[in-house]
């Protein structure tokens, strides 16, 4: 019994060898064939990955590069429209500046018209009241002419040893001072024609009998140019502050200003002269003794700020 169950249980295992040897390869080399196929899929999967990864750094690069290139050009753009800006605000300053310049001008141009037909009604009226004087001196010198010589009867001559009658009737009249018209007029003609020192006295003697018309703030202009012009730097200074003194709010407050400061550097007073120059580029954007005064100071090598509008 016990050789028939080993000889049954040889035979089971001779059996299942031989089923292993015929039939366990099989099974082996088609989980190794999965596996071979398994291992390419993961390497291609790894590939596929690494194309993708290297892929999308050089799209993150041209993206990136685009990118800082539109930085650059909204940068610049963002300049040159604040540049653009900048001239705009500069632009419309300016014309702002020009536009006041020409109502001050305008508005000068006719104060000026204004005087002109002031000054023309005067000399009208001086005209008839001349005109009147010379018929009345006309009429005394006839009404003396048609007196007899002699005297009449029984009358007493006088005779050669009388006196004159004494008291304020008998001072000679005084010679009444020219017409404002008159000294001013020839007085712009001699400075016009460098005859200095006769129109110095005519413009001194329209100051001094018209101090308060409308004009007596450029006969007092008008004599500190004549010193200037002699270069006679500090009459001229003279002049000026006379000028800035006694008439703050005339038209020549500009050039008045301008020349004493060029009067000042010229006489040696550099620091004075500065500070007048400063204030014309200061108070008077736009004009032309603005430009002056700036030329000036660049020329003495001195820095000017921007005018403020």
């Amino acid at each position: 019994m016990r050789i028939r169950n080993i000889a049954i249980f040889s035979a089971a295992v001779f059996a299942g060898a031989v089923c292993g040897s015929l039939i366990g390869p099989r099974p082996v080399e088609a989980v190794a064939r999965e596996i071979i196929d398994l291992q390419r899929d993961v390497t291609s999967l790894l590939q596929g990955q690494k194309d993708l990864s290297t892929q999308m750094t050089q799209d993150h690069t041209v993206i990136k590069t685009i990118v800082s290139g539109f930085n650059d050009n909204i940068n610049h753009l963002s300049g040159n429209m604040g540049s653009l800006q900048k001239s705009v605000q500069d632009l419309q300053a300016n014309s702002g500046t020009r536009l006041d310049t020409m109502g001050t001008q305008v508005q000068g141009l006719s104060d000026n018209l204004e005087e002109i037909k002031s000054r023309l009604g005067k000399l009208n009226q001086q005209l008839v009241d001349l005109q009147n004087a010379v018929q009345s001196m006309d009429a005394k010198i006839s009404s003396g002419a048609a007196t007899p010589p002699s005297a009449a009867p029984g009358a007493t001559t006088p005779t050669a040893s009388a006196a004159p009658p004494t008291g304020a009737g008998s001072a000679a009249p005084s010679m009444p001072a020219p017409s404002a018209d008159t000294l001013f007029t020839n007085g712009l003609r001699d400075i016009q024609t460098g005859k200095y020192e006769l129109a110095r006295a005519e413009f001194q003697d329209y100051v001094k009998y018209y101090g308060r018309s409308d004009s007596a703030a450029d006969a007092q202009f008008f004599l500190g140019e004549i010193a200037y012009k002699q270069k006679q730097y500090q009459q001229a200074i003279a002049e000026y502050d006379k000028l800035l003194n006694n008439y703050p709010k005339t038209f020549k407050l500009a050039p008045a200003l301008l020349h004493r400061g060029m009067a000042l550097v010229a006489s040696g007073q550099k620091s004075s002269g500065i500070r007048d120059l400063r204030e014309v580029v200061r108070r008077f954007p736009g004009s032309e003794e603005e430009r002056y005064a700036r030329a000036k100071l660049k020329e003495l090598g001195v820095a000017v700020s921007a005018s403020r509008r």
